[in-house]
């Protein structure tokens, strides 16, 4: 099924703010929130689209990708995917839980109300992102590449908690558990309900009442990590892939962080990229190129030989077609384009150079312009005279 355009989605312009960005978001999410349509299946995936469009939109890094690539500059071809696809109702509300904030109790509908009485704030470990140099021949292939990253991992001590054993918490007494507060306030419309964050246990609704002495009660320590990521064939130098979940850890426990794979191009010796085309420049000297020969030429499979047919000019291009570079996700290849170039000594013997003025003498040396050429050049004199 084809993806629909994010900014469609949102009903945004491409110019449109990181603010109008927000606002088209929660507009989307309110019309099809689940609590206002309930049972509505189309509804609900109206809702996890507007959410996935929003999580690329709001972030500069993603939107400047799918600006550039479409979606397959933030599909997740690193494994994992891109973590707004795939992303539950309860996924959303952790995310984006203070977008429907302002709205709680507004109008009769709880507007993801039901839920956040009913679960606590989740944490969110922060992305990482690390560079990856590949060569011609690795992107063409793909390749699998084992990434030693230093980041927050979860306490092995207190598995995470923060907490030193199974009592180490405490129910916060602002919130009675439930991680947020409810505010009822008096206007011109009558009374107003919001709901936010409790601020004496940050949404978490317990308290650590005997921390952890690894972490201090954070429930991550800094460790390193050896993850393995398997890069697809065809990317490209600037393309960012990324590996949901593989990130810093979360403090006590919640959602771990994205590792965000930046993609450095090695530059080749030989071969020059253009898109998914490669272009080489062979260089023939002029008996070659008279008489034709063989030539060898490098491509990211290995060498092949191709035949140089006689009286070849210097400028023309042969093509070997699938001999390129894969498209990301696509079976489509492309071409490998040989440019002929002609070698003009700078020195000659005096042997070398009297025959060289005997085949200037010789008529088959003498250029000889085409019928249409000649029409063309009395055109000229013509409109001159």
């Amino acid at each position: 099924m084809t993806k629909r355009d994010y900014y469609e989605i949102l009903e945004v312009s491409k110019s449109a703010s990181e603010d109008e960005i927000k606002k088209a978001y929660r507009k989307q999410a309110l019309k099809y929130h689940p609590d206002k349509n309930p049972g509505d299946k189309q509804a609900e995936e109206k809702f996890k689209e507007a959410a996935e469009a929003y999580e690329v939109l709001r972030d500069p890094q993603k939107r400047q990708r799918y600006d550039q690539f479409g979606h397959a500059g933030v599909r997740g071809a690193a494994g994992g995917g891109f973590s707004g696809a795939g992303m539950t109702i309860e996924d959303i509300f952790n995310q984006f839980g203070d977008i429907f904030g302002d709205f709680g109790g507004f109008g009769g509908f709880g507007f993801g109300g039901s839920r956040s009485r009913s679960s606590r704030r989740v944490n969110k470990g922060s992305n990482l992102r690390v560079k990856v140099s590949l060569t011609l021949e690795e992107i063409a292939k793909g390749a699998e590449k084992k990434l030693k990253v230093n980041k927050y991992v979860s306490c092995s001590a207190c598995n995470g908690t923060g907490a030193r054993g199974n009592d180490g918490y405490t129910t916060c007494s602002t919130c009675h558990g439930s991680g947020h507060i409810t505010r009822v306030t008096n206007t011109l419309l009558g009374q107003m309900q919001t709901t936010s964050a409790c601020p004496a246990c940050n949404g978490e609704g317990k308290i650590i009442k005997d921390r952890c002495t690894t972490c201090h009660g954070e429930g991550i320590i800094k460790d390193n990590e050896i993850i393995k990521v398997n890069i697809p064939a065809g990317v490209a130098e600037g393309m960012q892939l990324n590996v949901s979940g593989k990130g810093n850890a979360a403090r006590r426990g919640g959602i771990n962080g994205d590792l965000l794979i930046l993609i450095e191009e090695q530059q080749h010796p030989q071969l020059i990229r253009d898109g998914n085309d490669l272009l080489y420049y062979l260089y023939l000297s002029f008996p070659q190129a008279a008489l034709g020969t063989t030539a060898e030429i490098p491509t990211v499979e290995g060498k092949v030989k191709i035949k140089i047919e006689s009286g070849t000019q210097p400028g023309k291009i042969l093509r070997l077609r699938g001999k390129g570079l894969p498209e990301v996700n696509s079976y489509g290849k492309g071409d490998l384009l040989v440019s002929i170039n002609v070698w003009i000594p700078k020195t000659l013997a005096k042997e070398e150079q009297k025959l060289i003025e005997k085949f200037d003498e010789s008529d088959s040396f003498t250029p000889k312009p085409t019928s249409a050429e000649k029409g063309f050049f009395e055109r000229i004199r013509n409109y001159f005279e």
